[in-house]
C-alpha cells in the first residue's frame, strides 16, 4: 500500500499478501473445469435504457417493481413496460438470456405486511406471477432490505425471520405451477441479500432452499451511515481495518457456515464509489473519521474526474485486494472498485466454486469497462459468442 504504513512494514504485508494468494492459487486450479458462472447485471429503469450487449450477460434484473399499501407488485414507472420490452426483446441476440423482475431496493417497503399472513404471501406470489407472464419474463429477485431490520425505515418485525421462509416457499410453489402452464418452464426466484445483521435476520439454509442463488451485495460496507472511511467492496481486510469490519470474504463465509452450497453464491460488484470528505488524513484518509459524506461517484465519472486527476491519487491496498483515492489537498477518500480489484473478486469466485457474480448498475460503467472484467473471467469463449 502507498502511504498508509512504514516502508518496512508495507514490505512485511506484500510478502503476506503474497503467502495469502498462494492456496486460492491452488483453489483456482482445482475449480477451472467447474459449471458455468452465472453473470448477473442489475439494470435500472431509465429512458432510454444503457446499451447493453446481451452476450455478456446470463440474466438482467430490472430494477425495480415495488409494493403499494395494499401489497401488490407495481411498477411505478411510466416507461416500465417499454422498457422490460427492450430487455426481453435482447433474447434476439443472446437466446439463453434471463430477464427477471427485480422487486424492492432501499427503503422500498411493505414486504413486512405482505409476508405476514397465508392470504398475503399468496397474494404476492399471484402478483408476481401474473406480472412474470403479462411481461414475458424469466422469473423474479426479492430486494428486502431487510427482514427484521428498519433499513430505509421501513416496517418490520421479529416475526419476519419465519414469514421470509414462509413467502418464499408460497412463491416457489406458484412459480412452479406457472412453469407447468407454460410446458415445465423454470422460472427463477432469487434474492439480494447481505451479510451481517442481514443474517441472523433470515433462516439462510432453509431461505435456500426455495432460491436458485443469492445475490450477495458484497459493497456498502463503508457508507453515509458508517463512522468512518474504509474499503466499501473489497475482497478481505485492510492490515488498518478492526477484525470486526466487514469484507466480501467474510460474507461468503458467514453464508458457507450457515449451509448456503457455494453454487448458490452469487457476489456483488459495485460500478461506483463511495466518497466521504473533512478526513483525518492519516493512512491517506483509510478507515479515519470524516465529517460529510459527499456521494457515491459512478466508474464513468470516476474515470473522468478523479482517479489519477484533480489532485486524487490513486493507491492499492494489496491485502486487502482494493484501489482508493485520496485527495489530500480536500482531505477527500473515495473507495471504489476498479478492473484490478475485480480481477481479484473473480479470481475468488473461480477458486471457491462459487455461483458467479452480479454488479450494480449497467448505467455506470464506461464502455463495458468493469463488465468486460467480469465477462472475460467468467465466460469461457468458446462458449460465449458475439464477443
Amino acid at each position: 500500500m502507498h502511504g498508509i504504513m512504514s516502508r518496512g512494514r508495507a514490505a512485511a504485508v506484500g510478502v503476506l499478501a503474497m503467502l495469502l494468494s498462494l492456496p486460492l492459487a491452488g483453489e483456482l486450479a482445482a475449480a477451472e473445469a467447474s459449471a458455468p458462472y452465472r453473470v448477473v447485471g442489475y439494470v435500472a429503469d431509465a429512458s432510454p435504457l444503457p446499451p447493453i450487449n446481451a452476450n455478456k450477460l446470463d440474466v438482467i434484473n430490472y430494477a425495480f417493481g415495488t409494493l403499494d399499501d395494499q401489497g401488490d407488485i407495481v411498477l411505478k414507472s411510466p416507461v416500465a413496460t417499454a422498457s422490460l420490452a427492450t430487455l426481453t426483446g435482447l433474447r434476439k441476440v443472446n437466446p439463453s438470456l434471463k430477464v427477471v423482475l427485480s422487486v424492492g431496493g432501499w427503503s422500498a417497503g411493505h414486504f413486512s405486511e405482505a409476508a405476514l399472513t397465508d392470504a398475503s404471501r399468496q397474494r404476492f406470489a399471484d402478483d408476481a406471477a401474473k406480472l412474470i407472464e403479462q411481461h414475458d419474463l424469466d422469473g423474479l429477485d426479492i430486494d428486502w432490505e431487510y427482514p427484521t431490520l428498519p433499513g430505509g425505515d421501513i416496517s418490520h418485525r421479529p416475526e419476519d425471520k419465519r414469514n421470509f421462509s414462509l413467502l418464499l416457499e408460497t412463491v416457489r410453489a406458484r412459480l412452479d405451477k406457472l412453469g407447468k402452464a407454460h410446458g415445465d418452464r423454470h422460472y427463477l426466484l432469487t434474492i439480494a441479500a447481505a451479510d451481517g445483521e442481514f443474517v441472523a435476520g433470515i433462516e439462510l439454509e432453509r431461505a435456500g432452499r426455495s432460491l436458485d442463488w443469492f445475490n450477495l451485495m458484497t459493497y456498502d460496507f463503508h457508507n453515509s451511515l458508517t463512522p468512518t472511511t474504509g474499503h466499501h467492496a473489497s475482497l478481505y481486510l485492510s492490515a488498518v481495518t478492526p477484525a470486526s469490519d466487514r469484507s466480501g470474504d467474510k460474507a461468503v463465509r458467514q453464508f458457507l457456515a450457515a449451509g448456503v452450497p457455494a453454487k448458490k453464491l452469487v457476489i456483488g460488484v459495485a460500478f461506483y464509489g463511495r466518497a466521504f470528505t473533512g478526513v483525518d488524513p492519516a493512512h491517506d484518509g483509510l478507515q479515519q473519521k470524516y465529517a460529510k459524506f459527499v456521494g457515491a461517484p459512478s466508474w464513468r465519472e470516476l474515470l473522468a474526474s478523479y482517479i489519477d486527476k484533480n489532485g486524487y491519487v490513486r493507491h492499492w491496498d494489496a491485502q486487502a485486494r482494493a484501489p482508493f483515492l485520496w485527495n489530500a489537498k480536500t482531505r477527500t477518500f473515495v473507495s471504489y472498485e476498479d478492473p484490478q480489484s475485480i480481477q481479484a473478486k473473480m479470481d475468488y469466485v473461480k477458486a471457491k466454486g462459487l455461483g458467479g457474480a452480479m454488479y450494480w448498475e449497467q448505467s455506470l460503467d464506461q464502455n463495458d469497462q468493469l463488465l468486460d472484467v467480469i465477462d472475460r473471467a467468467l465466460h469461457p469463449r468458446s462458449l460465449k459468442t458475439g464477443s
